[in-house]
């Protein structure tokens, strides 16, 4: 028996005006998920524990088994990992976006106008974040680039009572609320207004703006945390995994895990990813004797960040016909039984353009059990009608795994 589990980010949603009140998965067209909804089992699941903030590190931990009231230590930790940077038990990291900040003289003043610089490209990043360090770098204070707008700061004997959030919660936004408060705040701000004047006339920057491209004006550190504490996959479930996504914090939760995590030329997290890559390194792990595969798709989240309802719905629509449709033919043209766990991390409302924890709609389909199921197409009401409701999210892989 093979597991393969579909984590559509942020796919699910509130009623859209654009779509006349309905929501993104009424409205995409998603034949093969339908399908497998209605011969599946469908249920509602809380990913998100009372008291956390709905990230998708918490949610994902989650979906996969893991308890995050005992073993989360915050989200930049596991995307250190996924970088291999080394961690003390006093270092203290911070998720460090590259944003684009209105052009308002004091700093305090501007305006979140994109909290990923224009979905810039890695090789433009990493050269920024490379003219940040130079500058900013100290003794205890060590910066490190990641993935296109995604990076790492590291802040030896630095302290996790901060109060910091996400660039992407404030999309057009003053950002004078959400400055840094607690522990250090004065030199994270510091840090903050110095990058700006480090950027403002990098030759990636003048090059984006010549062609039109939101240029990225300022860093912006938050999920702040500590050295991660997550268990072996396989010992845990006696299944040897793999996971396949294009974003750091997937990466780095696979790597803490003991998980096998594949790099995919030309995925990146949006819309105009590597679909067809993904969904082949996804059968060729499975042949290649993974009992267990983690697809992670980013576009959906991202696309309810930026307030995209027609690609966020593409999106949804590109997961079934690329992904899902290709493995279930894939396997089924073999003979290899599988189940498939199909669903979200949480909810990215269109409306909200962040993410919230209401619980979201699960799909188990299982190859060998095609008779019955819940005869329903796969949304949000429809989950909830069944009554099935999965409290403790992080219990919802023991009954995927039928542990």
């Amino acid at each position: 028996m093979k597991y393969i589990v579909i984590l559509g980010d942020g796919m699910a949603d509130y009623p859209v005006d654009y779509f006349d009140g309905k929501t993104i998965l009424e409205v995409a067209d998603k034949p093969v998920i339908d399908y497998m909804c209605a011969h599946g089992e469908l249920g509602m699941c809380k990913t998100v524990q009372d008291g956390m903030k709905p990230g998708s590190d918490v949610a994902n931990l989650s979906v996969m088994g893991y308890d995050t009231k005992k073993c989360y230590t915050g989200r930049s930790p596991l995307e250190a990992a996924s970088i291999g940077i080394p961690l003390k038990d006093d270092d203290v990291t911070f998720r460090t976006n590259l944003v684009t900040l209105s052009d308002e003289e004091n700093y305090e003043d501007k305006t979140m106008l994109d909290y990923s610089a224009g979905e810039i490209t890695t090789a433009e990043s990493t050269e920024l974040m490379k003219a940040i360090a130079a500058e900013l770098d100290t003794d205890v204070i060590k910066f490190y680039p990641g993935i296109s707008y995604r990076h790492i700061c590291v802040w030896s004997g630095g302290s996790t009572n901060v109060d910091l959030t996400p660039a992407h919660a404030i999309s057009d936004k003053k950002i004078a609320a959400y400055l840094p408060k607690g522990d250090g705040a004065d030199k994270l701000l510091e840090m903050m207004k110095a990058s700006e004047k480090i950027l403002k006339d990098h030759p990636v920057n003048k090059s984006r703006i010549e062609r039109g491209l939101n240029p990225a004006t300022s860093i912006w550190p938050w999920g702040e945390g500590t050295r991660p504490t997550v268990g072996s996959f396989y010992e845990k479930y006696g299944l040897k995994g793999t996971m396949i996504s294009a974003v750091d914090l997937l990466k780095g939760i696979a790597k803490c895990a003991g998980m096998e995590s594949i790099d995919v030329p030309g995925a990146t997290g949006n819309c105009e990813t590597n679909w067809d890559g993904k969904a082949q390194a996804a059968l060729d792990a499975i042949l290649g004797g993974s009992d267990f595969v983690y697809i992670h798709m980013e576009a959906p989240d991202e696309m309810g960040h930026q307030g995209k309802p027609d690609k966020k719905k593409l999106a949804v629509e590109t997961i079934d016909k690329k992904v899902v449709k290709f493995l279930k033919d894939e396997l089924e043209a073999r003979g290899i039984e599988y189940r498939m766990l199909i669903m979200p991390d949480h909810p990215t409302p269109i409306r909200l353009k962040d993410h919230v924890s209401d619980p979201v709609p699960y799909v188990i389909y299982d190859s060998r059990k095609t008779d019955g199921g819940s005869g329903l197409t796969y949304t949000e009401e429809n989950g909830k009608k069944t009554g099935i409701y999965i409290e403790k999210g992080y219990t919802l892989m023991d009954k995927f795994l039928e542990k």
